[in-house]
């Protein structure tokens, strides 16, 4: 790297810093916390608590009446598929359009930590009060080359009610300059697939991908099996964990076709499945060796190993024989 080349980064990261501190502006949910949200959210986490579907049974609880699960917090306030304008827009808004313009047009989300003031519960309003907390040096991750840009979010009713916050971090990098990236004079090639976050709970299954092995985190106390991946047991609260290697066969239990936005590293149209496989689990996969608009509901499928790259391999779902 040159004396120029870093000039011009400190150049760079000081006009990026100048947003630290600024306050990204509020945004207001499009919608109440409601039953039906709640409902298709519960049925693709597996989370059979009654406290949030059956009013009867939220009525005999602590609550006293039917809450929203606290790990949706984020969901009632996100933005659509419309996303950020392509012009102004928020303080952050300006942040993402100056990365994408010096070419970290990549996106991933690295952690988000939540604390909640009190459960939310139907009707509940959503808005939010977003501050850009930190802009860190460019870095040099797997994914590639790229800055952490870290917000902090505060959440609150329509009238004034703190409910809770979130400090939410993502990696903006340049495609193509991962460890795994082909030399810088191979354009035509297709971007990397982007990296999972790997984390202690989630390692086992994406090293077991590895080996084309279907793994599931069950329960070392109560035998439950569990995905995705977590640190306790749901059922019984326990910490400790072995894995089940599944059988890969399955049903797709819904699916959507996306078509747009579209990411360079994805061909489209692009066919995503929740599966539910024979062992009682789901897992989100891509659903593959068939046109996306014959993808059905009960369709029986079984996994297709994707070899992605050296360092990445994930199971998709292709129809059972």
């Amino acid at each position: 790297m040159t004396t120029t080349d870093t000039d011009e980064q400190a150049a760079f990261l000081t006009k990026l810093r100048a947003f630290q501190g600024t306050e990204a502006g509020t945004e207001v949910g499009a919608d109440p916390v409601n039953q039906a949200m709640i409902r298709h959210w519960v049925e693709a986490m597996g989370d059979q608590n009654p406290v949030y579907v059956d009013p009867d049974a939220a009525a005999q609880s602590v609550h006293g009446q039917v809450i929203a699960p606290a790990v949706m917090l984020q969901a009632w306030v996100m933005r659509g598929i419309r996303g950020r304008p392509a012009q102004g827009g928020s303080p952050r808004d300006e942040l993402m359009g100056m990365l994408d313009d010096a070419g970290f047009s990549s996106v991933v989300a690295t952690n988000s930590e939540q604390e909640y003031d009190r459960m939310l519960h139907l009707g509940d309003h959503l808005r939010t009060r977003t501050v850009i907390d930190s802009v860190s040096e460019e870095k040099h991750t797997g994914l590639g080359v790229g800055h952490f840009v870290t917000t902090r979010v505060e959440y609150e009713t329509t009238e004034g009610e703190p409910v809770g916050r979130m400090l939410f971090r993502i990696l903006k990098f340049k495609p193509g300059t991962g460890r795994s990236a082909a030399p810088s004079d191979d354009a035509a090639r297709r971007p990397l697939r982007p990296r999972p976050a790997l984390t202690q709970d989630n390692a086992f299954f994406f090293d077991g991908a590895k080996q084309h092995r279907l793994l599931i985190q069950r329960c070392a106390q109560c035998g439950r099996l569990r995905h995705p991946p977590g640190p306790r047991c749901p059922r019984c609260g326990s910490y400790e964990w072995n894995a089940q290697e599944a059988s890969g066969r399955g049903t797709v239990y819904s699916f959507v076709v996306n078509h747009y936005p579209q990411v360079p590293a994805f061909e489209y149209p692009l066919a995503v499945g929740l599966i539910e496989l024979e062992e009682g689990t789901r897992l989100v996969a891509n659903v593959v060796g068939i046109d996306p608009s014959d993808v059905a509901v009960g369709l029986a499928v079984e996994v297709e190993w994707l070899d992605e790259d050296p360092d990445l391999t994930l199971p998709a779902f292709k129809p059972r024989a």
